[in-house]
């Protein structure tokens, strides 16, 4: 039986959202979409930024994780479906070769943790051949969000990095993602530039000037209003989860659900056994089956993959 909870929290029946006219219509030119932009994210960083609406914030990074590692993935030419990324990251034993897709889901999930200081840190992602250059990108990207918007300077850095390198695809929209969180004064970066573009549109960012500019505009604005949306989503998802929470009896459950609410994904029989991960909490194997079963069951996770074995739970739609 799927458990329905009694009440909607008042934060969750007034979620900041997107008024109809900024999804409606073609964006025809930059300043439009700077100003469309603008609403949209204006509604984002209330969304994430304000711990009233309950939104998850951390499992709604490694969801943007997970969908720039499968945009990246086609921009980079290996066309992994986001399953098999998925699975590649989660279900390799320790110690053992990820692969181009566990690796790639890696370096944004790091990515995420990183956060938007520390050039250090950053230092790691960016190689040593653009360690130098990565900062002044940086930076140049900021100058552009202060005089012409955020995604301008996002559209700026992604021009540099790719013309410096234009099979930088997933660096240019790391750097990309940092300028926008920094442009919103963001403790961490949300993965969404790399999620609606494609090569043909990066190629004609380099070569063909304002028109193209319109194009990724355009479509980070689109991944911005997907962003919204699930942010939204997941802030409901995260209520009826924290509302069944008093129905699971088993040892270290208060533990295992703040684990759903920061990961996409939920390996049991790593993640939650013989320890829930971050916690000395002991939880059998059985005992994690039964814990994620039981959250199926009540109609707030669901099982991933549809196999019998090696399985991954996540917060239900």
């Amino acid at each position: 039986m799927t458990y329905q909870p009694t009440a909607i929290s008042d934060a969750l029946t007034n979620l900041p959202k997107l008024p109809g006219w900024v999804t409606s219509g073609r964006v025809e030119t930059l300043e439009t979409v700077a100003f469309r932009s603008g609403v949209a994210l204006t509604v984002l960083d209330q969304l994430v930024s304000d711990p009233r609406y309950g939104v998850p914030v951390k499992l709604l990074a490694t969801r943007l994780a997970l969908s720039a590692a499968t945009a990246t993935s086609k921009l980079e030419g290996r066309l992994a479906r986001e399953a098999d990324i998925r699975d590649a990251f989660h279900l390799t034993p320790p110690g053992e070769a990820r692969g181009p897709d566990g690796d790639l889901l890696a370096f944004w999930r790091d990515a995420v943790r990183v956060g938007t200081s520390g050039a250090g840190k950053m230092a790691d992602f960016v190689g040593a051949d653009f360690e130098g250059e990565a900062g002044v990108w940086i930076n140049a990207g900021l100058e552009s969000a202060r005089t012409r918007g955020p995604l301008a300077g996002c559209s700026a850095v992604l021009r540099a990095v790719l013309v410096a390198d234009d099979r930088a695809e997933r660096l240019a929209s790391l750097l990309s993602d940092i300028v926008l969180a920094r442009a919103l004064n963001w403790k961490s970066v949300l993965p969404v530039s790399a999620k609606r573009l494609t090569k043909a549109i990066l190629r004609g960012l380099t070569t063909e000037g304002q028109g193209a500019e319109l194009d990724v505009q355009a479509r980070m604005l689109e991944a911005i209003e997907e962003t919204v949306r699930l942010a939204r989503d997941l802030a409901r998802r995260a209520e009826t989860l924290r509302a069944v929470a008093p129905k699971l009896r088993a040892k270290g459950s208060d533990a295992a659900v703040d684990l759903f609410l920061t990961e996409d994904a939920v390996a049991p029989a790593s993640m939650l056994s013989p320890y829930i991960r971050g916690t000395t909490i002991p939880m059998t194997s059985r005992a994690a089956r039964r814990f994620c079963d039981r959250l199926v069951e009540l109609g707030v996770a669901r099982e991933l993959t549809g196999r019998l074995t090696f399985r991954l739970y996540g917060i239900a739609p």
